[in-house]
């Protein structure tokens, strides 16, 4: 065990874990922070998207020790109120339906806005090609990726 000392939403967060814990328990397990899912434990379905500075990452396959000195946003961290564009277009068209991939669709589409203000067909299916639906809400995900786009 090793003392961690990681920047979650903005905070210094210490942590007592092994070094090879994924940042996905350390978030749940440790700091009771369960709005990031577990989906396959691999980095296939990305239930578990979380920023790291600033871009998509899977934590589920993140370990603890990798993250020294670098910035963690969690889907709790992304607005305190729900204002963030994706959170509102994504209640405007309706995505979600068992809502169990909604927080990592969610990180996956903010990262790709931060980094793209108009992203296209193209860039949309790149940058959430990786975060599984098991609904098939991906017509009114890809809606909701451009309003967002629009209204950042």
């Amino acid at each position: 065990m090793a003392t961690y000392n990681i920047n979650v939403n903005g905070q210094s967060k210490e942590v007592n874990v092994e070094s090879d814990t994924p940042l996905l328990w350390v978030l749940r397990d440790s700091l009771g922070m369960v709005g990031t899912k577990y989906g396959c434990g691999i980095s296939q379905c990305g239930a578990c998207t979380v920023h790291i500075d600033g871009k998509a990452a899977r934590s589920c396959s993140t370990p603890i020790s990798s993250l020294d000195g670098k910035k963690i946003t969690t889907i709790e961290g992304l607005s305190a109120d729900g204002s963030h564009p994706v959170q509102q277009a994504w209640i405007e068209h309706d995505v979600p339906q068992c809502g169990y991939c909604q927080a990592g669709q969610i990180m996956s589409a903010a990262a790709l806005i931060d980094s793209n203000k108009n992203p296209s067909d193209g860039d949309i299916a790149e940058a959430m090609n990786g975060n599984i639906c098991r609904c098939g809400t991906y017509t009114r995900i890809k809606a909701a990726v451009k309003t967002a786009a629009k209204n950042a």
